[in-house]
């Protein structure tokens, strides 16, 4: 059997010994980072399904896949949850070989587009890039240059199948076609097995079709994903509830020999202040899944959402985000971010925060909501708000909020969503005898292999850390998977 890991790595080395013969690093660190493409914010604060970044053209990623400077000891893979193979991708972006870089990306991410639109690689592979730890400047451009692989391949009508192992016709399940359930079952794929990922709800996708608004993360893209996961072998069953419409008994009739609970948390969380059952307060989940995966903005749409025209989000992470553009796209006059920090606090994206404020988005910091007051026929009319000061940090690090005595004000409103986190789907634990289940309602596992207290059963994602990125979600689905076939290997064996 050919070495292919080998002959890259020997073809690789070359390419090094070649480049640093004819550009030198000094000369790399000279050329700016990249700047994404965007749409003007006048003209996309009122288009739901156009995506607002634009992609970087083929002369923009040569440029920027230039900057890299080949470290002999990479710490940007450090920084990755899924462990890509970012010098090789990069490197071969840089010598024009597009598809090449897609398949690299592809040996240990299920979902290199939308990963390269969603993650917050500053964060994470970019935070550990030598240009930000020892150079003060930019980090080379990883989630730009990923993303744009991944759509050179899909745009080229060439969508590659990563190197599969041979069938061994053992059968694993996957509840849950979030980002989690998505990377396990590509990784259990390609490792032989026989993959059905079940979905309560009646499209694929998970968090990332409901969740995340097309003006960030289009369907199509999503859709392109899974049908590559398709040509893999993996098998989608929608509208099952497992725990309802499929019991944990019932799959090990079915000889599902490994089942990875990915299940999410989607039940929304609330402040419990007066005035939050008035009909225009709702969870930013409930806005979020009606507009996003049921059309509820079109006047067509079976499902009606509220076309609020003072619109209040609470909160300041990138659901929160999500939220208010939106509702600004779907007619808000004045949409407003109440959060009871300051927006160095924040843990949205800089991004995201970016851009809302180029979109017309207020951003009412250092402010918390003391209760709602509605008409007499029951419909939100206004908010109080308190506002905080910051004291002293809190076990987070962030400064904790602090209420100013007599600081109050009220605020016209007629549609609030609520963004303040959310809590585990109660299912799975509930339903699972004898499964671990911890104070918060989220599934006890061992944190390097994500196996629960029962043997067959792993967990990660949303229904393991109680809220999570889509990367952190996908490299608890390729831990599991690596720890389940080694555990069914060593049953077998």
């Amino acid at each position: 059997m050919i070495d292919t890991e080998k002959i890259q790595a020997r073809r690789n080395e070359a390419w090094r010994e070649e480049l640093r013969k004819n550009v030198k690093a000094k000369e790399r660190t000279t050329i700016e980072r990249v700047h994404m493409p965007e749409l003007a914010p006048n003209y996309r604060n009122t288009k739901l399904k156009e995506e607002v970044n634009q992609g970087l053209s083929a002369e923009q990623a040569l440029m920027e896949a230039k900057r890299c400077l080949d470290c002999p000891t990479p710490t940007c893979m450090s920084g990755c949850p899924v462990q890509i193979n970012i010098p090789t991708f990069v490197k071969n972006i840089e010598r024009g070989e597009f598809l090449e870089a897609a398949k690299v990306l592809k040996e240990t991410s299920a979902l290199p587009a939308v990963c390269g639109r969603v993650c917050p690689q500053e964060k994470q592979c970019e935070s550990q890039c030598v240009y930000t730890l020892k150079m003060n400047k930019e980090a080379v451009a990883i989630g730009y240059l990923e993303r744009f692989a991944a759509d050179f391949e899909r745009e080229s009508g060439q969508m590659s199948i990563p190197e599969m192992q041979a069938p061994n016709g053992i059968k694993v399940a996957a509840i849950g076609s979030g980002p989690a359930g998505l990377a396990f079952a590509g990784d259990m794929a390609k490792l032989g097995y026989d993959v059905t990922v079940f979905e309560a709800l009646h499209e694929i996708g998970g968090v990332l079709k409901y969740g995340i608004p097309e003006f960030r993360l289009p369907n199509s893209i999503v859709e392109a994903e899974i049908d590559n996961m398709r040509k893999m072998g993996v098998k989608f069953e929608k509208n099952c509830i497992i725990g309802k419409t499929i019991s944990y008994e019932d799959l090990h009739e079915m000889e599902f020999k490994g089942i990875f609970a990915a299940s999410g948390a989607g039940l929304p969380n609330f402040m419990n202040i007066p005035g939050e059952n008035l009909i225009g307060v709702m969870s930013s989940n409930e806005y979020l899944t009606r507009v996003n995966l049921m059309d509820a903005s079109n006047p067509d749409s079976d499902t009606p959402v509220q076309l609020g025209k003072k619109v209040a989000i609470i909160g300041g992470g990138n659901t929160a985000m999500d939220a208010v553009r939106t509702a600004k796209r779907i007619g808000a006059e004045r949409a407003m971010i109440v959060y009871r920090r300051s927006e160095e606090e924040m843990p949205a994206r800089l991004e995201e925060i970016k851009h809302a404020k180029e979109e017309g988005v207020e951003f009412l910091t250092l402010h918390n909501p003391l209760a709602y007051e509605g008409d007499e026929k029951g419909h939100l009319q206004r908010m109080l708000l308190q506002k905080m000061e910051l004291g002293e940090p809190d076990a987070s690090g962030r400064r904790s909020p602090v209420a100013i005595e007599g600081a109050t004000e009220w605020v016209e409103v007629d549609e609030v969503i609520v963004s303040v986190g959310v809590s585990p789907n109660p299912l799975i634990p509930s339903t699972f005898l004898g499964l671990d289940v911890a104070r918060k309602g989220t599934i006890v596992v061992n944190q390097d292999t994500m196996q629960s207290s029962l043997p067959d059963v792993y967990a990660g994602g949303d229904i393991v850390r109680g809220g999570a990125t889509v990367i952190l979600a996908m490299g608890d689905g390729r831990k599991a998977a690596a720890a389940m076939d080694e555990s069914i290997k060593s049953v077998n064996s």
